[in-house]
């Protein structure tokens, strides 16, 4: 299976963009605490951070299983692909935890 990569399909700078306002938002997070901000809205934020990062892995696994998955599948043998099928089965179960 040679060296793995980022899927060529992710737009790195855009996945950066997000990520970046996500950092944000904690930082947010973490001066509402050191503001003793009520808990609720605390908790929204979280949620909300939670939310964010959920999109991005979602993004890169919707790229990697049409570009890296897609491409080891139609050039591996059926070794090969049972074991990418094995791989991405055991992706999805802890992205979706």
């Amino acid at each position: 299976m040679g060296e793995k990569k980022l899927a060529k399909g992710n737009d790195k700078a855009a996945l950066n963009r997000r990520l970046k306002r996500i950092e944000g938002q904690v930082k947010g997070i973490q001066k509402m605490i050191e503001n003793d901000r009520y808990c609720v809205d605390i908790l929204v934020q979280i949620s909300a951070v939670r939310s964010a990062i959920d999109n991005v892995g979602a993004i890169i696994l919707e790229n990697h299983i049409k570009g890296c998955v897609s491409n080891s599948l139609k050039h591996g043998d059926k070794e090969d692909n049972e074991a990418i099928i094995k791989e991405l089965m055991d992706t999805i179960k802890k992205f979706t935890k």
